[in-house]
């Protein structure tokens, strides 16, 4: 360990993903554990954070305080709740350190006091950590535009595993609103969430979306341009969840240099 080393919390320590956290963040350089966080309650409190990641015993008890873990570390990586990123956004500007969002499914309020945390925290906000996926985002906004909404209609369509609970995926909300800035159109004014019974024919400019939920899927997207007589697919594969952790930690070391924001996985990939 470097004595420059990021000393990083991982809260919902022992989550899917939160043992995900633990694993990278002890096996990549530049970045070490320096608390693991779980709610109050939660019988995995005062257990090692290794042992329950699977990695053995590295002496970082888990804890339910995540304040006092907050205040000496440098930054906070976070796939939680809603409810719980709100709060861990405010102890990260009390703190003024780096929070790493990847939690999904938050309201515009929610997303509101996120923001206003990023006048002292510096916060990456993404729906999806991957380098894939984001340039497949890229792709998506570029796709749009040179593909008119008189003649190309754009759906996109994700498959996640039977455990996640909210719905279009916070990757392919992130897509559609790719493709609605390709298009200059307000994603929420144009975006079709669900078709059942007789529902006419297909609204022109509309980005439709298709939920798929079952077994132990991780993630998979694509978003289909569909014109008259041919079809354009984009697709993006994850394979194993550790790609958003590695995500999540290189987000978090780049924002270690920056000031107080709101930043996305495109400013931290340098596709903005």
């Amino acid at each position: 360990m470097g004595a420059n080393d990021m000393k990083l919390v991982v809260v919902g320590a022992a989550g899917r993903m939160g043992q995900t956290l633990i694993r990278t963040v002890h096996a990549m350089d530049g970045v070490r554990l320096h608390a693991a966080i779980e709610r109050p309650g939660s019988p995995f409190i005062g257990r090692d954070a290794g042992e329950l990641s699977g990695l053995g015993p590295i002496g970082v008890p888990v804890t339910d305080q995540p304040l006092e873990a907050f205040v000496e570390a440098e930054g906070v990586l976070d796939f939680t709740a809603p409810a719980g990123t709100v709060e861990f956004a405010g102890l990260a500007a009390q703190a003024r350190i780096v929070h790493v969002i990847g939690t999904t499914g938050c309201s515009s309020d929610d997303e509101a006091k996120i923001r206003a945390a990023a006048r002292h925290a510096r916060i990456v906000k993404s729906g999806n950590m991957s380098l894939g996926v984001n340039l497949l985002g890229v792709l998506t906004e570029k796709a749009a535009r040179a593909l008119g909404s008189a003649d190309w209609d754009i759906e996109i369509l994700e498959m996640h595993h039977k455990h996640k609970v909210d719905a279009p995926s916070g990757t392919a909300l992130l897509l559609g609103a790719a493709a609605a800035k390709g298009r200059d159109i307000a994603l929420a004014d144009h975006s079709v969430r669900v078709r059942d019974g007789h529902t006419g024919p297909r609204p022109a400019g509309t980005i439709g979306f298709a939920t798929l939920r079952g077994g132990s899927v991780i993630g998979e997207h694509s978003v289909i341009l569909a014109g008259e007589g041919e079809q354009v697919t984009l697709s993006h594969s994850a394979t194993d969840r550790s790609i958003f952790a590695r995500g999540a930690v290189t987000a978090a070391l780049w924002a270690r240099g920056q000031k107080p924001g709101f930043y996305s996985m495109l400013d931290v990939l340098g596709l903005n």
